[in-house]
Formats: structure tokens, sequence, C-alpha cells
């Protein structure tokens, strides 16, 4: 199998050929609701790209580095339970998995770009799990927001299975984003709050070092 390294090298060339507590209430993402206001009167644009990748606390952390990335929020998509509690999404029955919710300016970054990131930022050929993180939950996934979000997204997962890119498979699911339920507040910014931690420490940074070598010309 490829390095991660090369792999992220591999998945770059790609873009120009492709067009873990308190409870609390859930409810539909309403924090970047300011922000959309806002950039409807200065005609600034922002989109959304929504991505499962295993444990969001990593993916967060992550995405949070690129730039044109405006904010990102942890939360779950893809469900059958409407409010699902953390505890429940983790029992695995609700059908949600971790995703996050990641506004962009794609006159900075683009779709394909983030593709390319999600790609690499997780084992996309692993079917449930993610390292020690079992469970449908964990699962790789893009929920799109738009048809010409699902045409790239499977254009380029087509690509990379035909190119064997990870040596096996990619399993990523591709499939429409219906709702969003944002996950409690100490899980939002969660590396950046508790770098600290043991899962931060020894999880989340090594992943995030090797991913801000592969994408350094991205980095904020």
């Amino acid at each position: 199998m490829l390095s991660l390294f090369k792999k992220g090298l591999s998945l770059l060339s790609l873009i120009s050929l492709s067009a873990c507590g308190q409870q609390s209430n859930y409810t539909k993402s309403k924090t970047f609701k300011s922000m959309n206001e806002h950039n409807a009167k200065t005609e600034a644009r922002v989109d959304t790209a929504t991505f499962g990748a295993g444990c969001y606390w990593c993916t967060e952390a992550q995405f949070q580095q690129l730039k044109g990335v405006k904010g990102v929020e942890s939360g779950f998509s893809g469900g059958h339970v409407d409010n699902p509690t953390y505890h429940q999404v983790c029992e695995g029955t609700t059908g949600h998995a971790e995703v996050c919710n990641i506004y962009y300016d794609p006159s900075v970054i683009s779709f394909d770009e983030l593709l390319a990131a999600f790609w690499t930022c997780h084992d996309p050929t692993q079917l449930n799990r993610q390292g020690n993180d079992v469970g449908t939950q964990y699962r790789s996934a893009i929920f799109y927001h738009t048809d010409e979000q699902r045409k790239i997204a499977e254009s380029y997962k087509q690509k990379l299975n035909d190119e064997m890119a990870f040596g096996k498979p990619v399993v990523t699911q591709i499939a429409p984003f219906t709702k969003f339920y944002k996950a409690e507040d100490y899980h939002q910014n969660y590396y950046n709050q508790n770098g600290g931690q043991p899962y931060c420490a020894f999880v989340i940074a090594p992943k995030l070092e090797k991913f801000k070598k592969v994408f350094k010309d991205k980095i904020k």
C-alpha cells in the first residue's frame, strides 16, 4: 500500500481529472447562520461539504487547517432517529455516522481539493471502522449537497478504484445529505481545547502532522 504521503500526492494529482460527557438537546446546525447572512450581504459565498471519516475529532482537527475552510462542526448524519444523542449514536442503533460539516469558500478551495483531503485523512477501504473505532457510526461517507458534488465524488471514487490507489477497493458511502445534528458543545473544536488528553496526543496529533506534510501548500 502506498504511504500516506504518496497517497496524498496521488490524490492531489487526480483533482484535475475530476470535474467520543454532558447531555444537551440537539437541533439542526445554526452556528453559521449569522455567517451566511453576512456573506449574503457582502456577496461572498460559503458552501458546505459533509464528510464521515471515523471519529469526528480527528476529521475536525485536520480540516480546520486548510485555507478556505471557514469553520467545521462535528455532528451526525445519515441516520433514522431524530435528535440523536452522542450515546445513542455510539450504540450503533440510530444509523448515523459521525460527520463534520465543513464550511468553505469555493473561490479559495474547491470541492475536489476537499475530497483529496478527505480520502487522505482516513482509510476509506475499511468498512465500518477506523483503527480501534469500530461500528457503523465510524463508516467512511460523503453526504452530497448538490448533484454536482455527487458526480464529482462518484467520479473521484471510481478513478481511485480503477488505479487501485489504496491497494484495496474504496468502500466510502456516497449518499444524499438529509439532516445534520450538531454534537454536544464539548465535542466541538475538541483537539484545540483538549490537546493534552491521551487520545489527542497519541491518535489525533500524529494524524495531524502527517496531514500537514501532505497538504503543506494548503495549510493556513
